[in-house]
């Protein structure tokens, strides 16, 4: 068993690294719930939608805050835990990081009361890995305007944040990675897929978590 994280900025590569480690390890015979936050459950995603919308008010960052750990609270109870127990592996996108990394970082908002804001909501449960993949907001950036043009899809609100936003929430990942460089593996985001995963199994085995 094995809770798993996946940080960084959007487009970073983070779901097509999930989704192919989930094929490795589902082909072991290892049982892998995905997950994702914000979202997760049905009301998670109603939650999520409120949050990404760019058409109706935005919220403060306090309410801001509130609402992702809202989502989180509803997430580790109904979903994170339930699949822990079952021994279970969990591959999830975005958790406690990314609130320390947005909206402690990149809103301004109390360091501590985020922490503590996040040990409320996961009741104590924490990834046994935190992924990161470091990207420049540059290259998020370019990816994301690849993806709106080749998909059709609108950007969302945090995607059209201003670059000194996600270059904050970057520096706000690799501070909580340096300062826990046991659970934070990072990972150059501008690396293809492959090497990606080459990286995240090599680590997995070091870690004796696969074979």
């Amino acid at each position: 068993m094995a809770f798993i994280v996946f940080e960084g900025l959007d487009g970073s590569g983070k779901t097509s690294l999930i989704q192919k480690l989930k094929d490795y390890v589902t082909h072991l015979g290892i049982v892998c719930t995905v997950t994702r936050e914000p979202g997760g459950t049905s009301l998670g995603d109603e939650i999520r939608k409120i949050l990404l919308r760019t058409n109706a008010e935005v919220p403060v960052p306090e309410c801001e805050i509130l609402l992702y750990e809202a989502i989180r609270a509803q997430h580790v109870a109904t979903v994170l835990k339930p699949a822990l127990k079952k021994q279970s592996w969990v591959l999830c996108d975005r958790f406690t990081g990314s609130t320390i990394a947005f909206q402690a970082a990149g809103r301004s908002l109390s360091l501590t009361e985020a922490v503590w804001l996040n040990e409320f909501a996961t009741r104590g449960l924490k990834p046994d890995l935190n992924i990161l993949l470091d990207l420049s907001p540059e290259l998020s950036l370019g990816r994301q305007k690849i993806r709106i043009q080749t998909t059709g899809l609108a950007a969302d609100r945090f995607e059209l944040e201003k670059q000194e936003f996600h270059e904050k929430v970057r520096q706000g990942y690799l501070h909580q990675a340096s300062l826990d460089p046991k659970n934070w593996f990072v990972l150059d985001a501008s690396k293809s897929l492959e090497e990606l995963f080459t990286l995240v199994l090599q680590e997995l085995k070091n870690r004796k978590w696969l074979n």
